[in-house]
């Protein structure tokens, strides 16, 4: 089974074409589910869209359910499309956030850290002017705003987990007891990661994924696509990672519940 549960599309405003050529795309790469998980839009801000390249307008969000859901009926006989959203964890709006997802028929919900104690992930010139000592403490906030998004039980999938291995540079050496900290959490709390295939930098790396296994934490694949084809970008080579690693299945989503699948060699 072939599946991407993390895309985007031209309404979050920093991602280029629309859902249906996302699915079209899926289609081309022989992929048997595609997920479609754009940003939700700003809802704790008085304004309809406070960024244009951030997220999507709150007036677009039902408008965003409602034609992936007539994709979803169109396209039954060709492939079987989720409806998912990817929603920042911000503590302070936990309520709000959960109480606009419960309203819609999501088949999951990826919960991504942006932000983090004032820090944002893209922010690597705030990171080359830190001491080593400082290094380590940010890195420890990160995992612990991981943790706490596993805790809140509002995601089924934690979106781009170390994503800092990304941006800021010598983070995945400095190595802390956080992360087994935060990979106890996230098993304890029965939330899965995603291997996010962006950018052709595949997070989270091998190191964390093994320490994942370790504590029993399940996984699934998200490219986080932001052109139609990257759809599906390294599903295979990513299983083949995750197989090495010792995994031996992966998961999928349908109306908020989790299935188990084998990861094909």
């Amino acid at each position: 089974m072939k599946f991407d549960y993390h895309t985007h599309h031209e309404r979050c405003g920093h991602a280029v074409g629309s859902v249906k050529e996302y699915i079209e795309a899926a289609i081309t790469q022989g992929l048997d589910i595609i997920g479609i998980s754009d940003h939700t839009p700003f809802f704790a801000i008085a304004e309809d869209r406070p960024s244009l390249t951030g997220s999507m307008a709150k007036s677009e969000f039902p408008t965003y359910i409602k034609e992936v859901l007539e994709l979803k009926k169109d396209y039954e006989e060709k492939i079987e499309v989720l409806l998912g959203i990817e929603a920042d964890f911000l503590p302070e709006h936990l309520d709000l956030y959960r109480s606009v997802i419960a309203s819609y028929p999501f088949d999951y919900v990826i919960g991504s850290v942006h932000e983090f104690a004032g820090i944002g992930i893209y922010d690597s010139e705030y990171w080359e002017g830190l001491t080593a000592a400082r290094k380590v403490e940010v890195k420890n906030l990160f995992y612990d705003y991981i943790a706490q998004s596993a805790k809140c039980g509002l995601y089924d999938i934690l979106g781009h987990v170390d994503s800092l291995n990304r941006y800021f540079y010598g983070y995945p050496e400095l190595r802390t007891e956080a992360a087994d900290v935060t990979l106890k959490a996230i098993a304890a709390s029965d939330v899965v990661i995603e291997i996010n295939s962006s950018d052709n930098n595949w997070v989270p790396d091998g190191y964390f994924l093994e320490r994942a296994l370790h504590y029993g934490v399940k996984v699934t694949f998200g490219s986080d696509a932001h052109q139609p084809e990257r759809v599906g970008e390294h599903f295979s080579a990513i299983g083949s990672h995750l197989y090495e690693i010792g995994y031996r299945e992966w998961a999928i989503f349908r109306k908020r519940e989790r299935l188990m699948v084998p990861i094909s060699r």
